[in-house]
């Protein structure tokens, strides 16, 4: 008998250990839950439960929450408390492993994290060359016969890499078309390659600094290449979760390669670029003008304007449109090319 009451004893003793180790969470309903915190944002707090599994709770529907096990407070000014939490009216009091006590406003916290969601987030902020990419890549495919015969081919990629406080972009677009039918000329209508580099770093929130390499290959146009090596400073005007607005400018050297010329010239670099991210839509718009430094009155721009929608988690639709103008070409060319691509997005994370 004495046995049996030492088990059960020891049992109800675990039991109520694993549960006062527990994180809890109080609804504005009264229900109470308790579990492991995971992690939070702004708006949703992932708990994982021993009965109901791993579920996501709205802040608004939160009265209070406690933790006695240590977790990772991060606040808007940038820093990061580790300790357990109590909630106290609109604040958490964060008892740290000194067993100091610091007070923090909700509002001010912008994420929860366990300790293994905060190692895959520091991880994450600094990722080594070959991890953290993003992007996709976009192909779309025309062909007719019968009394007109074409062929039209386009290709786009992109991909990005973020850090704490940089972002690396690559990207790349080419479009090919030809009409084979007898009697056409020309049989090439279209023969365009564009791609690029770019190298941002943040100072903070707003100020950052660019360095960027592009590079262009018309042979309807006949251009060769055209190679422009940019760098200079850009201001963050809208910088939220769903859209960003960055303003650009910076000197530039151009080097231009023609069928039948070549020519080399600064210039400046100045330039907006905007995205907004609706339900499935991600929706993206640049434009960038280049005045010459060394002959007033010559200058290119470039408007681009493009479109990814989400079909599901890897694949989406892609539109994109592009309109470059330059003042001189050379003798016998068009100052506008306009390049239009729609097709099927794949898209990767690495």
């Amino acid at each position: 008998m004495f046995i049996s009451r030492a088990v059960l004893y020891f049992l109800l003793l675990c039991y109520v250990s694993v549960w006062v180790k527990a994180d809890r969470v109080g609804l504005s309903n009264g229900d109470r839950l308790t579990g492991e915190i995971l992690k939070s944002d702004k708006n949703l707090l992932t708990l994982k439960t021993e009965s109901m599994g791993t579920v996501e709770i709205k802040w608004s529907d939160i009265n209070d929450v406690s933790s006695d096990k240590s977790i990772y407070v991060a606040t808007s000014s940038k820093q990061t408390y580790s300790g357990t939490i109590a909630s106290q009216d609109d604040s958490f009091l964060v008892t740290l492993t000194n067993n100091q006590t610091v007070t923090v406003v909700k509002a001010d916290v912008t994420a929860l994290r366990s300790p293994a969601e905060q190692q895959a987030y520091e991880k994450a902020q600094h990722p080594s060359l070959l991890q953290g990419w993003t992007g996709g890549v976009t192909m779309g495919f025309g062909l007719t016969g019968g009394n007109s015969e074409t062929t039209n081919l386009s290709l786009a990629f992109d991909a990005a890499r973020k850090g704490l406080r940089d972002k690396l972009s690559l990207y790349t677009t080419s479009v090919y078309a030809t009409n084979t039918a007898p009697g056409a000329f020309p049989t090439t209508t279209a023969n365009t390659v564009q791609g690029g580099i770019r190298y941002d770093h943040d100072f903070d929130d707003r100020l950052f600094a660019f360095g960027s390499a592009d590079f262009m290959a018309d042979a309807l146009q006949g251009l060769n290449l055209r190679s422009i090596f940019a760098g200079g400073l850009g201001y963050h005007a809208i910088k939220s979760e769903t859209t960003t607005l960055d303003l650009l400018a910076g000197p530039n050297y151009t080097r231009e390669n023609y069928t039948t010329l070549t020519r080399n010239f600064a210039s400046l670099t100045l330039g907006e670029e905007f995205t907004h991210k609706f339900a499935r839509t991600v929706v993206s718009q640049k434009a960038f003008f280049y005045p010459d430094l060394s002959n007033t009155g010559e200058y290119r721009t470039e408007f681009d304007f493009g479109t990814v929608t989400k079909i599901n988690k890897w694949f989406g639709w892609q539109n994109s449109f592009s309109d470059i103008y330059v003042t001189n070409p050379p003798a016998g060319k068009r100052r506008n090319d306009i390049i239009f691509t729609t097709g099927l997005n794949v898209a990767f994370a690495h």
